[in-house]
């Protein structure tokens, strides 16, 4: 499985050390991850991975070890339910990798290793916010559907009216707390032509709450997450449009101005760039469009 992740082109792997692995088979799966991660494969732009629970008693020899890698862009920690449990994370990596993470920029020897939060219980939940402060390399949130849906004794459905709450909650803290990443659950449903709908349906419904990616348990899911994800073109086209009437409209004095018969004005012209931003991300040709559309004029 390790070897076959090399031919994925995604934004983020994450290897596992915690509920893939049986206890016995802790210390073995440790080494393997850090091999694996002593080069990069060229198709993933964050390599990460997830260690065990800091309750477990696993997690300081997880990143003992796999902070060894020179690979690892970022730890998965599971389960947090406060601010100590991130908190003890950065202590680990601070003091594992000083040269990465110190006062001064100027002086690291690389980017700090990022940290990526899941949340997974009413506990977390309900102390959002200082979690979201607990740690300078929080990176984003990840909402576990399956162990939420335990802790609170809830039925998962196709709906998913019943994470409204809390996934509503995370991608507010989210974008409250200036976090880049802000990741939807698991689509458990993959395989045939409902497998896939469902998974669309999902990313379609996650985009709308204000996540901005997608966990995925499979490669066929990948590329349906991406597209879900990614700008539509007809979005591209608008955003690129409203970006160069803009900048005609600043020229002239233009606080607001009109397209296609709707006002615009700085909340819509910032949607645009966040578009714009994205679509570069994901190498669209926005290039060729901002060429198509250098003549747009605002109204």
């Amino acid at each position: 499985m390790l070897d076959k992740s090399r031919g994925l082109s995604v934004d983020c792997v994450a290897y596992d050390l915690e509920d893939s692995v049986t206890p016995s088979k802790k210390s073995e799966a440790r080494s393997t991850v850090r091999r694996f991660l002593e080069s990069r494969p060229s198709g993933i732009k964050e390599t990460a991975v997830r260690i065990n629970a800091i309750p477990t008693g696993f997690a300081q020899d997880d990143l003992t070890e796999v902070l060894k890698a020179p690979n690892v862009d970022a730890i998965v920690v599971p389960k947090v339910n406060s601010p100590s449990d991130l908190q003890f994370v950065t202590d680990v990596i601070r003091n594992t990798l000083p040269e990465r993470h110190t006062e001064n920029p100027a002086t690291t020897s690389g980017p700090p290793i990022r940290l990526l939060a899941l949340i997974e219980s009413a506990k977390a939940l309900t102390d959002l916010s200082a979690i979201c402060k607990a740690s300078p390399y929080l990176s984003g949130l990840i909402f576990a559907a399956e162990d939420f849906a335990l802790d609170l004794s809830l039925t998962r459905t196709p709906s998913l009216t019943e994470f409204l709450y809390a996934r509503s909650a995370i991608a507010t803290a989210c974008r409250a707390h200036d976090l880049p990443s802000t990741i939807d659950l698991v689509c458990t449903s993959y395989t045939g032509a409902e497998g896939q709908k469902r998974l669309q349906d999902e990313c379609r419904g996650g985009k709308g709450l204000g996540f901005n990616g997608k966990q995925c348990i499979h490669p066929s899911q990948v590329e349906v997450v991406q597209k879900a994800f990614a700008p539509s073109k007809d979005e591209l086209q608008w955003a690129v449009r409203i970006t160069i009437a803009n900048q005609k409209a600043d020229q002239q004095g233009r606080g607001a101005w009109t397209l296609d018969g709707q006002m615009i004005d700085a909340p819509v012209v910032g949607k645009a760039k966040s578009i714009v931003s994205k679509a570069q991300a994901c190498n669209m040709d926005v290039v060729s469009l901002k060429q198509q559309w250098k003549d747009q004029q605002p109204h």
